[in-house]
């Protein structure tokens, strides 16, 4: 392999004229022996231009990527995939040690990518020497090979971070040797604050707390060598960064080596009194670590942490990471006595000028808000960045003090009353004071005290500032407004209400007037959130705003369109529901607009790469469902959504965009359930496409729209065989192909439906097939009752349909394992299974099948065969509807008589002397103090409880697929069953003698009930109350 020719192609692709062609030569290269062994002397020349270097390592790191592991053929496939031939790849494995440690940082980050792959597939197995090469460079005597090996060390871990405890065998005989080598090099080091020896500092505190974060291998780390390690982390987080890094920009000081090292420190320290180090809260093989870690670090390692956040109290420099990792350890250590001991002294302080500074607008808030208003809504909003803020764990270590030490509450409420009260308070105060009360409202509507005064506090300080002339106010009451409004319904049963209701009108058009005619778009947010939570929680509310819902509903779409603001579209989708007849008159332009908002979304340049997108894209398409279903029974406004849906429906189709096809599938389902125009029938055709391509992934969600093409216009399926035909090819290749269980029950109830639905409609050439499918499907292996159950079900359907069709049908099918007729196997497989069928409906459909065969007059022999298990197993059936029926009833009675909750206080606080675990666990025993045996004389009544459990009473999943079974005019099974036993009684006796000889009297009994209960059903049903 020649390297200047690769070089040459190499260099090739950075030149936009040469790319195509550099490309082409590399592809008709790679495969060649020897070729990725040169890449990597290349990558490591010298003598090679920087950013051919570059394109090498990146290259490499694609192709180790795709083509390192071992690939057998696919299925039918008889052409080996390539993969790096073993020799290329011992060449690698021996030299990209030294490569890593030679390189420098922009290259070295991509081999070690590459090094990743390799330890992954490679290591122990094929490459157990990574120990001793990474050993040999650690133990050199030159410094410049530590890096470069520690980074590869840490890919080693890195590989086994997250792999269960007896997984990682082979990391912790590795780590037998690295640990006390890596121990021993950063306590030498630690004196030393040069960049270079910082730089490795860290890399072993990372590797450390790889080590540590999923599990906490005892056996390497004995309490000994854990002391010498919280020694290390304690004086890195202790020691002083060089003042000069305060001439570093701000923004900057972060990713400084000396502030990193410290947050990996702290990430470490953290970690251990979180997952390993609380009493109560870990698992047993920790139970004694943690009252070691309690007992001798906790405290020390807080002190120092105290002395971390008071810096940042007096103003001095500390990093938001290192700050934030800080309040973590100081909220955990509120639960412990111990610790809590020692913060108490400090709480108020820290909550006063630590916390509540935080939580109060800042500089850089007012710099992103003037400067980029969306920007600051997404910021504000994005839940998954929020838990590395400073300000996110001030807000939870001030919400745990006050839940658990009784302390903190009052001293806090005062603080913001003074500040809330005196009109000269900076007005960023008062903006943190009404985020302290927000942030504490859960807590605060529990207690009887600032309950009452609740109304006074909104009145008196809240909605003034929703007229503030400072945009941040205005927003932060809204805030406050709609934190303490869901609370009040959250934690009390029934909602509080504004003793005056002037007040309330006054919060609702306040908070109007700041979503409709405020010129701040963050403000218009915030109003929108607070106004639909009012709306929600207060009837009244909802009285003030309805004549401006139009209004209300055309900005919200405005502010939705300008901020794609996901949380928006959850709003507007709460008040479609609540304003239901007033959103009718505007239902098409809306829904226009939110289709015009999602195909710009769609067509964004930044969509790809931006998950908020995707979120909000998802969020639009589910307030246009919310909005299909509140319009359901206004026809002519149905018909008009119509056609903007299955715009919305195509765009999504063309591009595809798979992520999107559930949500697209509910809106075709939204469309069809009254009526289906001939649009819809052609949209049938477009998803029997989809599923030739995305097969069978996705024909569960396919399932409700299928249901309805069959149940709501039963006439257009039939008129037209292809449509029935798409149906039925489709559940076929399900049941065929490897989809999964839960598909396979859909599919086969599908079959079913169309069946029951089209009883006596002249499909009988349908039924073969339907049955020869499904009694394929059993004749291969079922793990779950409910398929084979759901696929006795299609049979036992097409029984009730046609008997003689069916019987037909048995004595025709003939399956390669076995020449004979499948009759007896249906029928024994039939009485095998009754017990596993569940819920209302199956039960329902066993019992009719059941009846159907009592009665056939032309009788095959497998069915003479199981004459005693009949009529006991439709007994076990309709004890299971009687069970059914019966918890339904009592449901409803309960729904009537739930009672209303009491409003009295709820305490969680702790004494300053106890753990939160030690009242957690006398709690705990006190309810499981009492007799221990105190049920054991009725151990015999629970024989029989498998089969009344939560699942055999309640329906099953694919009941709410109703079939013409399950309506109120269709089939009654107690009167079915018995008319059928009667006819027999009067024309067979010979064969009604050999259904009930059988019977107990207990069986007797029971179907004399039975009997009884068919009357009453049919007096019922004729005085129409049934």
């Amino acid at each position: 392999m020649d390297p200047n020719r690769i070089v040459q192609a190499l260099k090739g692709t950075i030149d936009p004229n040469l790319r195509i062609a550099a490309e082409n030569e590399l592809k008709q290269s790679f495969k060649i022996i020897n070729f990725s062994p040169t890449l990597l002397q290349i990558i490591v020349s010298e003598q090679v231009e920087f950013p051919v270097r570059q394109a090498a390592a990146i290259y490499l790191k694609n192709m180790m990527g795709q083509y390192w592991q071992d690939r057998e053929p696919g299925p039918g496939d008889v052409v080996f995939p390539f993969n790096i031939h073993e020799n290329d790849r011992q060449q690698i494995r021996d030299n990209i040690i030294e490569a890593v440690i030679q390189c420098p940082e922009s290259i070295r980050a991509q081999l070690t990518v590459c090094l990743r792959v390799i330890i992954k597939h490679d290591f122990p197995g094929r490459w157990t020497g990574i120990v001793d090469k990474i050993g040999m460079y650690l133990q050199s005597q030159n410094s410049g090979s530590w890096y470069g090996s520690l980074l590869a060390l840490y890919q080693l871990v890195k590989t086994y971070e997250f792999k269960k405890a007896e997984e990682r065998d082979p990391l912790l005989a590795a780590m037998q040797l690295f640990l006390p080598r890596i121990q021993q090099l950063i306590s030498q080091l630690l004196p030393d604050a040069t960049v270079f020896s910082v730089l490795i500092q860290k890399q072993i505190l990372k590797i450390f707390h790889a080590l540590i974060q999923y599990s906490l291998p005892l056996q390497l780390i004995n309490n000994m060598i854990m002391t010498q390690w919280m020694e290390i982390l304690r004086r890195v987080v202790d020691r002083d960064v060089p003042p000069e890094t305060l001439e570093v920009d701000e923004d900057d000081r972060p990713q400084l080596v000396w502030w990193k090292s410290k947050k990996w420190a702290l990430h470490i320290i953290t970690r251990l009194f979180e997952r390993y180090g609380s009493p109560g809260n870990v698992t047993k093989e920790y139970f004694e670590f943690a009252d070691f870690f309690l007992k001798t670090y906790a405290v020390g390692i807080q002190q120092v942490l105290l002395k971390v956040v008071d810096q940042h109290r007096q103003k001095h420099y500390v990093a938001p990471r290192v700050l934030q990792q800080s309040l973590n350890y100081l909220n955990q250590g509120v639960s412990h006595s111990l610790t809590w001991k020692h913060m108490k002294p400090h709480m108020q302080a820290i909550n006063q000028e630590v916390v509540f500074p935080l939580m109060c607008y800042k500089d850089e808030d007012e710099k992103l808000w003037q400067e980029d208003p969306y920007e600051y809504i997404r910021m504000k909003f994005n839940v998954y960045d929020d838990h590395v803020f400073p300000a996110t764990a001030a807000q939870s270590l001030l919400c745990k003090a006050a839940r658990k030490r009784k302390e903190v509450l009052p001293q806090m409420m005062e603080f913001c009353h003074q500040i809330l009260m005196d009109p000269a308070s900076d007005p960023r105060r008062k903006d943190g004071s009404l985020h302290v009360i927000g942030s504490l409202a859960e807590l605060l509507l529990k207690k009887r005290l600032y309950r009452d005064q609740m109304e006074l506090m909104l009145q008196n300080y809240v909605f003034p500032l929703l007229n503030s002339n400072l945009g941040y106010l205005r927003a932060r009451s809204c805030w406050a407004l709609r934190s303490l409004n869901s609370c009040w319904v959250l934690h009390s049963f029934s909602p509080l209400k504004f003793h005056d209701e002037l007040v309330l009108r006054n919060a609702v058009e306040l908070v109007k007037q700041d979503l409709i005619a405020d010129k701040e778009m963050p403000v218009k947010v915030e109003a929108a959130i607070a106004l639909q939570t009012l709306i929600s929680n207060q009837e009244q509310a909802k009285v003030y705003i309805r004549p401006f819902i139009r209004p209300v509903m055309q900005e919200l779409l405005h502010v939705i369109k300008e901020t794609e603001n996901d949380d928006l579209t959850n709003v507007i989708q709460k008040m479609i529901c609540e304003y239901n007849e007033e959103v009718a008159v505007i239902a098409v332009d809306m829904t226009q607009n939110l289709a015009e908002i999602f195909r710009k979304v769609l067509e964004s340049e930044e969509y790809e790469e931006c998950e908020d997108k995707t979120v909000m894209a998802l969020g639009i398409l589910g307030t246009i469902d919310t909005i299909l279903t509140v319009m359901e029974d206004h026809k002519e406004i149905t018909q008009q959504l119509e056609g903007i849906c299955l715009q919305v429906i195509g765009l999504v189709l063309q591009k595809p965009i798979i992520e999107f096809y559930e949500e697209i599938l509910s809106l075709a389902f939204g469309l069809t359930c009254q009526t289906i125009s001939p649009q819809m029938w052609q949209l049938l055709g477009v998803l029997f496409n989809v599923f030739q391509h995305d097969c069978f992934d996705y024909f569960t969600d396919m399932m409700p729209l299928l249901h309805n093409y069959v149940t709501v216009d039963t006439d257009t399926l039939l008129s037209n065989p292809k449509h029935l035909e798409i149906i039925y090819t489709m559940c076929k290749k399900v049941l065929t192909s490897d989809a999964g269980e839960d598909a396979e029950c859909h599919a086969a109830k599908l079959l079913e439906v169309i069946i029951l639905q089209c009883r006596g409609r002249g499909i009988d050439q349908c039924i073969p097939l339907f049955v020869e499918a499904v009694l394929e499907r059993l004749t291969r292996g079922v793990k779950s009752s409910e398929l084979r159950t759901m696929c006795l079900q299609v049979a036992i359907a097409a029984l009730y349909y046609s008997p003689a069709l069916l019987l037909h049908t048995l004595d025709n099918i003939r399956f390669p394992h076995s020449p004979e007729p499948i009759t007896a196997q249906f029928i024994n497989q039939w009485m095998n299974d009754t017990e596993f069928f569940l819920g209302l409906h199956d039960r329902k459909m066993c019992i009719i099948g059941l009846s159907v065969l009592m009665e056939l007059p032309n009788r095959p022999a497998a069915v003479e065969a199981v004459v005693g298990q009949i009529v006991p197993s439709v007994l076990l059936l309709f004890l299971g509807l009687k069970h059914i029926y019966a918890s339904r009833m009592l449901h409803k009675q309960e729904a009537l008589t739930r009672g209303q909750g009491t409003q009295d206080d709820e305490n969680e606080e702790i004494p300053s002397d106890e753990d939160e675990v030690s009242v957690n666990r006398n709690a705990m025993q006190q309810s499981c103090s009492g007799p221990a045996s105190q049920g054991d004389e009725d151990e015999d009544d629970d024989d029989d409880d498998d089969y009344w459990d939560e699942e055999g009473l309640e329906g099953t999943p694919l009941e709410e697929y109703s079939t013409p079974l399950d309506y109120d005019n269709g089939e009654d099974e107690y009167q079915f069953f018995t008319a059928a036993l009667l006819r027999v009684q009067s024309s067979d006796v010979g064969w009604y003698q050999g259904l009930t000889a059988p019977l107990s009297e207990d069986q007797k009994k029971q179907l004399q009930e039975i009997y009884s209960l068919s009357q009453q059903r049919r007096s019922m049903a004729s005085k129409g109350q049934w």
